[in-house]
């Protein structure tokens, strides 16, 4: 009987410790809306990666910049843009090893 009431008493415990924990920092950010200035003849698909560097170029990784089927090559872009968020390049322009990649990162 003793050992049934130290087993509840331990669950209480854990449960009632388990509740007392610190408040979730709430993360600081700045919203701005249309950031990123695509050329003309350029436009996103489905965005699968972000990434920064060091330099604060945002570096995108996009599938669907194609009017008609998405295969292939011509499925998958990497845009690089500044810290101003201007069009800086595309990156293996038509390369096939982009239809693969699911994610973008930078280590620069």
């Amino acid at each position: 009987m003793k050992s049934i009431f130290f087993c509840v008493f331990f669950l209480l415990a854990g449960a009632a410790l388990a509740q007392q924990q610190a408040p979730v920092p709430e993360i600081p950010y700045r919203s701005v809306p249309d950031f990123l200035k695509l050329p003309p003849d350029l436009y996103f698909g489905e965005v699968s990666g972000v990434a920064v560097n060091s330099a604060g170029h945002v570096f995108v990784f996009s599938r669907g910049n194609t009017t008609g089927p998405a295969y292939g090559a011509a499925a998958a872009q990497l845009l690089e843009f500044d810290a101003h968020g201007n069009f800086v390049r595309e990156i293996g322009h038509n390369l096939y090893a982009w239809s693969y990649a699911h994610t973008v990162k930078v280590d620069l």
